[in-house]
């Protein structure tokens, strides 16, 4: 006979009642999250113990007691960036599993540190919050691109400067946008669903050279603005820029390949062009001739490339849900994580090498990243901007 009972629902504790963890507090309290429920609620700040009452949940302000109270059998981060790692190994030593929001770390050494952590307690779940990558467009390109339909990669460029920030948003709190209470600017924090969905999707890349602005149209010492070309390897290359000072903004994803090409524009619309034959074959095939009538109208495209456009339209609210959704199917395990913790470690280190390339003027290898060069010179620019921010190790 099969076993049909259905597993106890997954308790969530929240840590840090902000304005992401009231949003997944809320998801909870309305039963969108199937498989999973409210747990406990933990946030340092007393004044936050009524809303968590409102929600139905147990209150701690202590995140370890939380974890002791057997109230939890998972734990969500939405909390200052370098608390992410600490809590999440204090989690998992108490066998709870983790969902760490992004960024999984400031830096590589800290990442690694709860990614080999969490390797060595495989019957527990470790994930880590990249939303996007359930926006069923990111997952149908990442699909054609891994198929080998397009062939292989020539060129990627991503412009997102979608992440407008008044200067009243750093103003809210001390620790936004420094060295020392968030490790950066654009990179840390607004740009990381990008930075994991480009090398999800194109590979991760060997090297980096950037231009980064620091404080260039805020007051502030991180990075408001940033201008990054990358290496894939074979040739390949990409560019990368964001920034925090674009009311208008733009986001427009190109992929080249040599078969095809696929633009994508607000990540809601896609248009996906595939040739008949490689670009070079064409190269070679075509007369000057008809290379003429190509560029005055007067052959049919359709019979080197066909091209398709489709609107996804938003999904916003509910990447968050399967986010969840995903983590407590795999917890009971029915599901493999649409995000491990471990794929973290590869928007920190692009993070970070960024950082490191504009501080220094050079090209800087991914896949021999220099840890300990770089968590030098981040102590140096946490040192410098002063306050009581502890140095890293």
């Amino acid at each position: 006979m099969n076993d049909t009972t259905t597993p106890s629902p997954v308790r969530l504790g929240i840590i840090g009642l902000g304005a992401e963890g009231g949003m997944y507090a809320r998801f909870l309290q309305e039963d969108k999250v199937p498989g999973m429920v409210l747990g406990a609620i933990c946030d340092i700040d007393e004044s936050k113990r009524e809303a968590a009452e409102g929600f139905g949940a147990p209150f701690h302000t202590d995140y370890i007691a939380m974890l002791d109270s057997g109230q939890v059998d998972a734990i969500v981060t939405t909390v200052p960036h370098y608390l992410h790692p600490e809590m999440g190994i204090a989690a998992l030593d108490r066998n709870i599993h983790a969902l760490l929001e992004k960024p999984v770390g400031v830096y590589t050494k800290q990442a690694r540190e709860v990614i080999d952590h969490a390797a060595t307690k495989p019957e527990l779940v470790f994930g880590v919050f990249f939303n996007q990558r359930t926006n069923p467009l990111y997952k149908d390109i990442k699909a054609l691109l891994d198929s080998g339909e397009l062939g292989a990669l020539r060129h990627t460029s991503w412009i997102i400067t979608t992440w407008w920030r008044p200067q009243g948003y750093y103003d809210q709190s001390a620790w936004r946008a420094t060295w020392g209470g968030e490790g950066g600017g654009v990179l840390v924090n607004q740009a990381p669903h990008q930075l994991d969905l480009w090398q999800w999707i194109c590979g991760v890349p060997k090297s980096v050279f950037a231009k980064c602005a620091f404080g260039f149209k805020r007051d502030i010492v991180v990075e408001d603005e940033v201008n990054a070309l990358v290496d894939f390897g074979d040739g390949a290359t990409g560019t990368f820029i964001t920034c925090t000072h674009d009311i208008a903004g733009t986001d427009r994803l190109e992929i080249l390949c040599d078969k095809g090409k696929i633009v994508v524009d607000g990540s809601k619309s896609v248009t996906i062009t595939k040739l008949k034959a490689s670009e070079q074959e064409l190269s070679k095939q075509l007369t000057m001739q008809q290379v003429s009538q190509i560029f005055r109208g007067e052959l049919d495209s359709k019979e080197y490339f066909d091209t398709e456009t489709k609107d996804y339209g938003s999904v916003w609210g509910m990447q968050h849900i399967e986010v969840l959704r995903n983590f407590a199917a795999a917890v009971h395990g029915e599901e493999q994580l649409l995000a491990p913790g471990g794929d973290g470690i590869h928007g920190v280190r692009l993070a970070n090498a960024i950082h490191l390339s504009a501080w220094t003027g050079e090209e800087v290898s991914i896949e021999n990243f220099d840890e300990p060069r770089y968590l030098h010179e981040l102590n140096k620019r946490i040192t410098d901007e002063g306050g009581d921010w502890p140095s890293r190790s």
